[in-house]
């Protein structure tokens, strides 16, 4: 927390989606930091201790994602990190994210309405 703001990092590739992120959850509160690659969200998640991170799935690599969830747990992550992806309830239906260490698993395009009521759940 800073500022009296729950932290939440997301990292994806996709700019667009970082800007759309950063309306929405500054609107309802939240400080948002972003990343767009893999080695830059490990570098933020150093620098700003997030309370929550959000990661889409296949960035710059197609396995990027789930080997930024592995190095975050690997540094002993206590905070919820939720997947974002566009294979979204197939993913959750093929593979076992609690073994990952994730929290859950977000579809794209993601919903508001959904994020903010997950984050007003796990930010408590």
């Amino acid at each position: 927390m800073k500022d009296g703001k729950h932290v939440i990092l997301y990292v994806d590739d996709d700019q667009d989606l970082l800007d759309a992120m950063k309306l929405i959850l500054e609107k309802h509160g939240y400080l948002l930091v972003q990343a767009r690659t893999a080695e830059e969200g490990l570098k933020t998640y150093k620098q700003h201790q997030p309370d929550l991170v959000i990661v889409d799935l296949m960035m710059e690599e197609i396995d990027a994602g789930t080997s930024l969830v592995k190095e975050l747990k690997a540094l002993g992550n206590q905070v919820p990190i939720y997947m974002l992806s566009s294979m979204g309830d197939n993913l959750s239906a093929t593979t076992d994210y609690s073994n990952l260490g994730l929290a859950g698993v977000f579809q794209k395009p993601i919903d508001n309405d959904e994020l903010l009521r997950i984050l007003k759940t796990k930010l408590k």
